[in-house]
């Protein structure tokens, strides 16, 4: 196939203070064997020597520099405005990329037009025969909208024996390393830029899934994520957001009818794990997620506001992917640590 028919392919990695990373592993990904890949760097107003290093060493990797660190989700709305192409690949700073990590997932869209988003195999790259916590092998969420992923519930991260090769559609695929359709990443306005960052990309996900699209896992291509490149696993900060920004999304996608209940549940359990943060002297943790409820009381008119455009914008109520049971009450109670215990995905 000539080069003008293969889809263009642009790789942005969304870089802060990443000088290390990016001599780790801007080698591997300009060993990707895909012909039609177009490679950038988009600077989050680093304060370390990024951008020179990356035009003295890799002068072929076209340079984005952002005014100021706009987090995660902004920072890539910014750049992907000014980027061509037909699929974005938003690709972590601290991953490396395998050679024909491109080829398999190409062949994905070629073959669904109703596809928007696909998640490759990601790995630990610190320890490579296990999934990485942030992916694994392609991301689901319970009734309660409580994130998990093939190969990693919680805390516990499966071995990779080969158990998830197989391509399914999923309901949410990582931000380490997020393949979307361009002209759909625009058709919803992007990443919620009110996020910062930490589940921009479940929110981005659902979204895809509530006007009509697919996404899947694609078990023929892997990554590795070394994890906590830019936020540390275990920091207060990482804990704010994530039950901040976890609710905020549940508030704007979740449109089923048990919806004001579920809220009301979320809240309850959340109160029950920071108490359980206090009582194990975790007292940062604890004032993380009372924080991140105050924020949710303070903005909770905004988040209702992004409900009714999210609605407005919606042709299904996504249920592919979805956990008819809690995911919760399953490992934590129940004692199932792996996704192969589970049982009633749908």
């Amino acid at each position: 196939m000539s080069l003008l028919h293969l889809p263009k392919v642009a790789v942005v990695v969304l870089s802060w203070n990443g000088k290390k990373f990016l001599q780790q592993f801007l080698p591997s990904l300009l060993q990707t064997t895909y012909s039609n890949t177009h490679f950038y760097v988009a600077d989050n107003c680093s304060t370390d020597d990024s951008v020179a290093y990356i035009k003295e060493h890799f002068p072929t990797v076209n340079i984005i520099q952002i005014p100021q660190n706009e987090g995660f989700a902004k920072g890539y709305n910014t750049a992907l405005q000014q980027v061509e192409a037909d699929i974005y690949v938003l690709l972590n700073q601290d991953v490396e990329v395998t050679p024909n990590w491109i080829e398999p997932v190409v062949k994905m869209f070629s073959e669904n037009s109703n596809l928007a988003v696909v998640q490759p195999k990601i790995k630990d790259f610190k320890n490579k025969d296990y999934f990485e916590y942030a992916g694994a092998a392609g991301g689901f969420v319970d009734w309660l909208g409580y994130p998990f992923c093939r190969g990693r519930i919680f805390d516990t991260v499966e071995k990779d024996n080969a158990q998830y090769n197989n391509d399914i559609e999923i309901f949410w695929a990582s931000g380490a390393c997020l393949f979307i359709n361009s002209k759909v990443y625009h058709e919803l306005g992007g990443l919620d830029a009110d996020f910062f960052a930490h589940m921009e990309e479940i929110d981005l996900c659902w979204r895809v899934k509530n006007a009509g699209y697919k996404i899947q896992y694609c078990g023929q291509s892997t990554v590795y994520h070394v994890g906590g490149g830019s936020l540390p696993y275990g920091n207060p900060k990482k804990t704010y957001l994530n039950f901040r920004n976890n609710l905020i999304m549940m508030i704007k996608n979740n449109h089923s009818n048990a919806f004001w209940l579920i809220l009301f549940l979320r809240m309850v359990l959340d109160g029950i794990s920071a108490i359980k943060l206090l009582l194990e002297g975790k007292f940062s943790d604890f004032k993380a997620i009372f924080s991140a409820h105050i924020y949710l009381y303070a903005n909770f008119s905004n988040s209702l506001r992004k409900r009714k455009l999210a609605i407005t914008m919606s042709k299904t109520h996504a249920q592919e992917g979805v956990y008819a049971k809690s995911i919760v009450w399953q490992y934590f109670i129940k004692g199932n640590k792996t996704f192969a215990e589970l049982i009633s995905i749908k």
